[in-house]
């Protein structure tokens, strides 16, 4: 009898080639696929966040007590509000001011008058390059001839820096205006416009600080001595509307009238 050929473990297989292609095919597939996931979430997300900060910079900050309620009687002046026009009311958005006045006074015992301009710009503080009379002014046809430093005392006998510009607008429309100006920076009146023009000026208010802001005060007349007189009177009263370094503002006494304001 013959014994049977004993039998021997068989050696397995190895994988293919082939197979070792499609794992590694696979392998990009899921990668790549990873890869387009991460970068279409960061997308969403940054439209999200960017859609989310452009409505937090485009909503006006209030101010404490709005500009509307800013007194039309200070001593001998009596003011009376200024026609706004539309293209006016456009440009003031366009350049973001969260609140501003115009406004008219006449002086009742001289032949004084003077047109008063305050801006505040908090939400975008850059926002003020496009409010100064350097630019503003010019882009409505009027010719600078002169712009210089000084400075007026407040009836408070405070110093304060201010800017003096004279333009006029050519035949046949001649006419010829003086304008005093100052800013106020965080609460600090400043006629130096380096001080808000850098790039830290430039960002976004996000965390919506009303302590954090560019306000312009603009007075314009015939005569110079109008401009410096309704200064005097008025920049006191003025700057008890506008935020101090902490926020606040001194108008506290016509808290009631701006709560019926906003209703």
């Amino acid at each position: 009898m013959y014994r049977a050929a004993p039998e021997y473990p068989r050696e397995q297989p190895k994988a293919s080639g082939r197979k070792c292609a499609t794992v590694g095919r696979i392998s990009v597939s899921l990668a790549w696929t990873l890869a387009v996931l991460l970068v279409v979430t960061a997308g969403v997300s940054y439209r999200l966040v960017a859609s989310h900060l452009e409505l937090i910079v485009n909503t006006p900050i209030a101010l404490p007590v709005p500009l509307d309620v800013f007194p039309t009687s200070i001593g001998r002046w009596k003011g009376e509000g200024l026609i706004i026009p539309a293209t006016t009311k456009n440009y003031m958005k366009r350049h973001f001011a969260d609140d501003f006045l115009s406004r008219q006074y006449v002086h009742s015992i001289s032949d004084a008058w003077a047109d008063v301009y305050i801006v505040y710009c908090s939400s975008r503080p850059a926002g003020i390059l496009g409010h100064r009379p350097g630019v503003c002014y010019p882009a409505n046809g009027w010719v600078r001839d002169s712009t210089q430093q000084s400075h007026f005392t407040s009836d408070r006998q405070e110093n304060i820096p201010c800017l003096i510009h004279r333009f006029h607008k050519p035949a046949p429309m001649y006419d010829e205006t003086v304008i005093l100006n100052f800013y106020v920076l965080n609460g600090t009146i400043t006629a130096d416009e380096d001080d808000f023009v850098g790039p830290f000026g430039r960002r976004p208010n996000i965390a919506r600080d009303p302590a954090r802001y560019v306000a312009q005060i603009q007075i314009s007349s015939v005569l110079e001595n109008y401009v410096r007189l309704a200064a005097s009177d008025m920049v006191d009263e003025i700057m008890d509307f506008l935020p101090d370094e902490t926020g606040k503002v001194k108008a506290e006494k016509y808290t009631d009238i701006a709560e019926d304001f906003r209703q």
